[in-house]
């Protein structure tokens, strides 16, 4: 295949947005929280590090999430309001890592007939993101999650806990994302079990995508329909096995990798993509190693390898605790890493040269980056500024790697 032309490449995704209305500094040990806790998977109770829907809390609980949330954060607002959601802050990320001269990142969503609609869209209008086709649900809310978020879990790693209203995303349909979405090299599918009407039609949305030859993304997140709906069983992501051929790169993190693919842990899990015919596929593990592989059609091939987190991060943070973020975002960061690697790539090298190493680098040191930050959506004081921070991280990250 040949190198694509020097013509600007366009990106463009579809999946999950929100406004994440983020609770700092939440003890997760606090009775509030705990009073919450789920007893069993899918049982509609909080649990550290996965997301619930309001109202499958309301039912768990018997009380109205309003309730809830004055028991878990008493009378207080949101410490923040953020641009959320793994579809829409990993193009963002793209976006603002990416020269407009070359590259055009579009997203294609919908908000509902409210002020956070309005907060997103002033939000992203601020950043290099093409929100044309952020659309208005006149009927429904715009889907917020509140992010409870509790710096000291996990031995000081830090964890999350997401309450999520679907809202206007119930409003999202194939054929809202029109044509001009797939006018793209590059297509990306993010957080779709967000999104009911476009993940329960994913491999039609990927065979429409395959039909124009572009580069397909898919990450994921945590999909608690289908955990609900039958616990105990994989999630289902595609039609068949063999639709994972349509998936250039798949981007899990640990437990959405077990889930999808039914096993117990990341090796098993990493042998099981290993065995489907998906390009390559990456599974991160929080502060932990992440796994990877390529078949070679995209990146070159590889066998199943391991890379650490940054060892820049923790360190600097721990020397300057001013520095001290959260850790929302952090993984939508790295899927906008990956993507902002495949770019660059795709204008400069073949389909099946591409560097796996480099694609990794830019999404760890993404990720990483986020750990800075409250919130996942990181606002520049000027064009290409949190392009040259996360430059040093990645040059730092490639000489760990290689001692």
């Amino acid at each position: 295949m040949k190198k694509a032309s020097s013509n600007k490449i366009i990106i463009s995704g579809t999946g999950c947005a929100l406004a994440d209305l983020i609770y700092n500094q939440v003890s997760f040990s606090n009775p509030g929280f705990l009073k919450y806790l789920s007893k069993q998977t899918g049982d509609g109770g909080l649990s550290p590090g996965k997301l619930v829907f309001t109202e499958e809390l309301e039912k768990f609980s018997g009380k109205p999430y309003p309730e809830i949330l004055k028991e878990i954060v008493g009378n207080r607002p949101p410490d923040k309001m953020n641009v959320g959601g793994p579809s829409l802050v990993s193009l963002i990320h793209a976006a603002q890592m990416l020269v407009k001269e070359d590259f055009e990142v579009k997203f294609y969503g919908m908000g509902g007939n409210d002020n956070h609609a309005q907060q997103i869209f002033d939000m992203v209008s601020q950043t290099p993101l093409n929100i044309g086709n952020y659309k208005t649900s006149p009927n429904r809310s715009t889907p917020t999650t509140d992010v409870f978020s509790d710096p000291d879990y996990d031995n000081g790693h830090g964890e999350r806990t997401f309450v999520n209203n679907i809202g206007a995303a119930w409003d999202i349909t194939l054929e809202q994302i029109g044509d001009e979405f797939f006018d793209a090299q590059i297509q990306c599918f993010g957080g779709t079990a967000l999104v009911p009407h476009l993940h329960d039609n994913l491999t039609t949305l990927l065979k429409r995508s395959k039909q124009t030859d572009c580069i397909t993304v898919v990450n994921t997140v945590f999909d608690f329909r289908n955990q609900k709906s039958n616990p105990g069983k994989p999630w289902p992501l595609l039609d068949s096995f063999d639709d994972y051929e349509l998936i250039d790169v798949l981007i899990m993190d640990c437990e959405e990798a077990m889930k999808i693919s039914g096993t117990t842990d990341i090796e098993e899990a990493a042998r099981f993509f290993a065995s489907t015919p998906v390009s390559s596929f990456i599974i991160t593990n929080g502060a932990n190693e992440l796994f990877a592989k390529s078949n070679g059609l995209l990146f070159e091939q590889t066998e199943i390898l391991k890379f650490p987190v940054s060892k820049m991060i923790a360190p600097e943070i721990k020397s300057n605790p001013a520095l001290r973020g959260d850790t929302t975002g952090c993984g939508d960061n790295f899927v906008g890493g990956i993507i902002t690697s495949l770019a660059v790539q795709l204008k400069n090298a073949e389909r099946g040269k591409f560097n796996f190493t480099d694609a990794i680098s830019w999404g760890v040191s993404s990720g990483g980056f986020c750990c800075f930050t409250v919130g996942g959506t990181y606002h520049e004081q000027f064009a290409g500024e949190k392009k040259q921070k996360i430059e040093l991280l990645q040059k730092e990250y490639l000489k760990q790697i290689k001692d």
